[in-house]
């Protein structure tokens, strides 16, 4: 059985909350002053109702306020005091909410990383962030508790009964940074992007910043209070913090907390558990359709209502796939961390047809720039350029690298997302590819997402990912491509499939077949990894992958 569509919302209904947000004064002004004021203030109104679900337990929106609270008090006992960091390991889980609002309450600043990060991926982050403590959410993560090993932590802590943790050791050296008058403009999460190049980058988010997303992707989903939306993706990710887990909060609506994906766990949700939001990254709808032609399972979805993409390209032949499997339009939207995340998405009273990222959030400004000239000129209508956009929601910066945050962001707060776009005359955006990214093939332009589309359309490929290549003072394509379960297909099958469908600069030079893209714990592939084996002179152990030159 397929998901309920449900009843559209009235045309003149949304019309009302787009004028009704595009006041952005009025918004700011109405925001609370802090991220951990959101439970507290749903607490007042409506105590009882559910605000996490966490496998058999749920936690009320009082219960909720009461455990930041003692997780307050407790850290403030530890010594955590305005401008700390403090870092938290771990997977999705109550105490994860908690102890990261309780940190945000105290003007402290919360560090949010997922346990399955590798071991240098955390001590990178730990020694560029120098927290002044580290709590390791072991009762719900394995890995955290071998982080935890590994770094010597011994001291358990379980305040308001939320888990069993375990607390790093004080770090005399950590040094607070200044605290804001203003509490909205005091950073309230530092998230570390890898970004294209692999490189760590602590984003510096506000409270405003987050608090701006999670008022607009509340009223944009139209969310209510009956609401149970299923909370997979991270929370030390950006979309998991900001749009899934407090953009459901800021509604009074209840998030089911996961905190691992797998296809199976979420048809059983959809089927038993009355969710009716789903939001996701592209690569996770793609492993349930794989696994549901692979098994032969069925999904049934009776409560749900919405379904949203984001977080990395959608592909019209996964959109249509996922449409077709669900019975209801599959939203797609665009962001980036250092945008708190989102930028824009579709509409729900509009849902299209194509893979466009819909119109911007109200209450921003964009402008699309000349390619030769991003800072100066701007790109005729229709053509692609590069994105700029400014609003509330833009970041402070990164974290002990001024030279980077002036290269982002200019001296009038716009935002360089380093993303290539177009504007239809309609104002829907399409996002065509990232300017690091783009491949200059014999003088012509190779948008990867534009290969990828195609290379995803083959029967027998789950995902792709297309890359540039130097080779003597030229690019060359390479694709890189992971097959659907039981699906068969050779490099060479792959390629002839490509260029049937693609001009002659635009097919791939190599074909590589992988076992699984690398990805992060969002399913973001890894593109820099990717970038490496395709660039390093050894090349990779044949059993490792199947390549067509």
């Amino acid at each position: 059985m397929s998901a309920g569509t449900g009843v559209a919302p009235e045309t003149a209904r949304f019309a009302a909350v787009e004028r009704e947000l595009a006041d952005m004064a009025r918004v700011l002004a109405a925001l609370p002053r802090r991220i951990s004021d959101i439970p507290a203030l749903q607490a007042t109104r409506a105590p009882g109702a559910s605000a996490l679900r966490e496998g058999q337990r749920v936690w009320t929106y009082s219960e909720l306020t009461v455990a930041i609270e003692r997780c307050a008090t407790d850290l403030a006992a530890l010594g955590i005091r305005g401008g700390d960091r403090v870092l938290i390991v771990g997977e999705n889980c109550a105490a994860f909410v908690a102890v990261l609002l309780a940190t945000a309450r105290l003007d402290a600043w919360a560090v949010p990383v997922n346990a399955r990060l590798s071991a240098r991926e955390i001590d990178a982050i730990r020694a560029h962030c120098a927290p002044r403590r580290v709590v390791y959410l072991t009762h719900v993560s394995p890995d955290a508790a071998a982080h935890a090993a590994r770094h010597g932590a011994s001291e358990p802590w379980n305040p308001a009964a939320i888990g069993d943790l375990m607390l790093g050791c004080s770090d005399d050296e950590c040094r607070p940074e200044p605290v804001s008058e203003d509490p909205a403009m005091q950073v309230a999460a530092l998230l570390y992007t890898s970004g294209t190049t692999g490189d760590p980058k602590g984003v510096m988010l506000t409270h405003r910043n987050l608090l701006y997303i999670a008022r607009l992707s509340s009223a944009l989903r139209m969310l209510v209070e009956s609401d149970l939306v299923y909370g997979v993706l991270p929370i030390s990710h950006v979309y998991g913090l900001a749009s899934v887990c407090l953009g459901t909060l800021f509604a009074g609506a209840c998030v089911h907390l996961e905190p691992r994906y797998s296809p199976q766990a979420m048809l059983r949700a959809l089927a038993q558990e009355g969710i009716t939001v789903l939001q996701g990254v592209p690569s996770m709808y793609a492993r349930l359709l794989d696994f549901m032609r692979s098994s032969g399972a069925l999904l049934d979805a009776p409560a749900l209502r919405l379904c949203y993409a984001g977080g990395s390209p959608l592909t019209p032949a996964l959109k249509a796939d996922a449409e077709r499997a669900f019975g209801a339009p599959l939203h797609n939207g665009y962001g980036l961390t250092e945008a708190s995340p989102t930028i824009a998405h579709t509409r729900l009273d509009a849902p299209r047809d194509d893979c466009s990222v819909g119109m911007l959030l109200p209450g921003l400004d964009m402008r699309i720039a000349d390619l030769v000239d991003p800072r100066h000129g701007n790109a005729l209508e229709g053509e692609p350029g590069e994105l700029w956009v400014r609003g509330p929601n833009v970041m402070r910066g990164y974290y002990r690298d001024p030279a980077l945050t002036a290269r982002t962001i200019d001296h009038d707060g716009w935002l360089n997302t380093g993303d290539i776009a177009r504007r239809d005359p309609d104002g829907a955006l399409f996002i065509v590819g990232r300017t690091k990214e783009l491949i200059i093939r014999s003088g012509f332009n190779v948008y990867p997402i534009e290969v990828e589309s195609v290379l995803n359309a083959h029967p027998a490929v789950s995902q792709s990912a297309v890359i540039g290549r130097p080779v003597d003072g030229n690019e060359e394509v390479v694709a890189f491509v992971e097959l659907s379960p039981g699906g068969t297909a050779t490099p060479e099958e792959v390629a002839r499939f490509a260029a049937e469908r693609l001009a002659p600069y635009k097919r791939p030079a190599e074909v590589v077949i992988l076992p699984a893209l690398p990805t992060a714990a969002t399913g973001k592939i890894l593109k820099h990894r990717l970038r490496a084996m395709a660039t390093r002179s050894s090349g990779v152990p044949d059993q490792e992958y199947h390549h067509v030159a």
